[in-house]
């Protein structure tokens, strides 16, 4: 079975969580006979074409962004080509560039389309997009959400019924590295023997405006890792805050986040509107066995985290997450029961062979 992966972004251009969840995704259903390829935008696609984990991957050139949508007028071409050569197309969702593209290309293959959030920030665009919207998604095969909380709380999916099938997503932990005992120490000598981790791009959606406030005074040790639109902002409310101990730690390494995800004593995950809808980087923090602080916004970041049992869960306020940051950090027992359970958790629900085995139930079904 050929399937063609359709997304604005993707390794190694960018890292954030729904490449992740694209690059998992085709981890784990390799090996039961599964041939991925990749169609992707770029600002720089040179090569246009290359391996990512041995799946192909095609980028073309981005001539616009718009309200945060890539568009090129060369994908179409791309899509038409790519698209003649699979069983079927799986694209991801948001990005109304590709309703487009299988609008006006119809390359009359099946497909299904992976719901990763709802639009939050465009949401007067989405007045004018609702009705191509609507014609795509009601016209896929599948759409998958990856939690039933997020099913059931957003207006567009509890539209679609029956057309939805939860599938939450997965990692498979023989794809990340070893934390290196070396690396993990010479972050601990610069960062603190105790310190709490965030890792994520730095966008308008994850809080990070809120923990930096809740932090105001307490001077906990918190390492920022990732990059994004957010980055001075929140450097700037460091200054205007006294916070002398957040660092700023830009991208990292994969060996590098393995060790800071094996060191950190707590995981904080502030994101707090609908735009996060699952959370890749709280799933790894489970993954590594960490207790975890997040906000609880009906999203899929409460499946992953449940309050009271692998950490957790407040409203997405500053003095909330003061509390929590507080509790986390006088209570070793309690850290220690949660991390324990988080990784529990993990395995039952979130390893990449439950998802690769619902996923390829869906991709049967979703061919003629």
């Amino acid at each position: 079975m050929r399937i063609l992966h359709v997304f604005k972004t993707y390794l190694p251009d960018t890292h954030g969580g729904i490449e992740h969840v694209i690059r998992q995704m085709c981890l784990a259903t390799k090996a039961f006979g599964i041939h991925h390829s990749i169609l992707t935008l770029s600002k720089h696609p040179v090569p246009e074409r290359l391996e990512v984990d041995g799946v192909s991957v095609r980028r073309v050139k981005q001539d616009l962004d718009l309200a945060s949508t890539g568009m090129a007028l060369s994908a179409f071409k791309a899509f038409a080509e790519e698209a003649r050569d699979v069983d079927l197309v799986h694209f991801h969702f948001p990005w109304p560039f590709m309703d487009v593209l299988q609008m006006l290309v119809r390359p009359g293959k099946p497909y299904v389309v992976s719901y990763h959030s709802d639009i939050v920030k465009q949401r007067h665009l989405l007045k004018l997009y609702a009705p191509l919207m609507q014609h795509f998604l009601d016209n896929a095969r599948c759409v998958i959400a990856a939690t039933e909380p997020y099913r059931r709380s957003s207006p567009t999916l509890s539209r679609l019924g029956a057309k939805v099938r939860v599938i939450p997503y997965g990692l498979d932990p023989a794809s990340y590295p070893t934390a290196a005992p070396q690396r993990i120490a010479q972050w601990q000598q610069r960062l603190g023997q105790r310190y709490l981790l965030f890792v994520g791009v730095l966008r308008y959606y994850k809080g990070l405006h809120l923990l930096l406030e809740a932090l105001e005074g307490l001077d906990y040790p918190l390492a920022v890792v990732g990059a994004g639109p957010e980055n001075e902002a929140l450097r700037a409310q460091c200054e205007r805050v006294g916070l002398r101990n957040c660092h700023f730690l830009g991208r990292q390494s994969e060996e590098n986040l393995a060790a800071l995800y094996a060191g950190c004593e707590s995981f904080v995950f502030p994101s707090h509107l609908r735009s996060e809808a699952f959370g890749m980087a709280l799933l790894e923090a489970a993954m590594y066995g960490k207790p975890m602080l997040s906000c609880e916004i009906g999203s899929g970041m409460s499946e992953i985290n449940l309050n009271g049992q692998t950490g957790i869960g407040v409203p997405p306020e500053p003095a909330a997450l003061r509390k929590g940051l507080m509790t986390l950090w006088e209570d070793a027992e309690l850290r220690s029961r949660y991390g324990q359970a988080a990784r529990a958790r993990f395995e039952t629900h979130f390893h990449s062979e439950i998802m690769a085995s619902k996923l390829i139930e869906v991709y049967r079904e979703a061919l003629p």
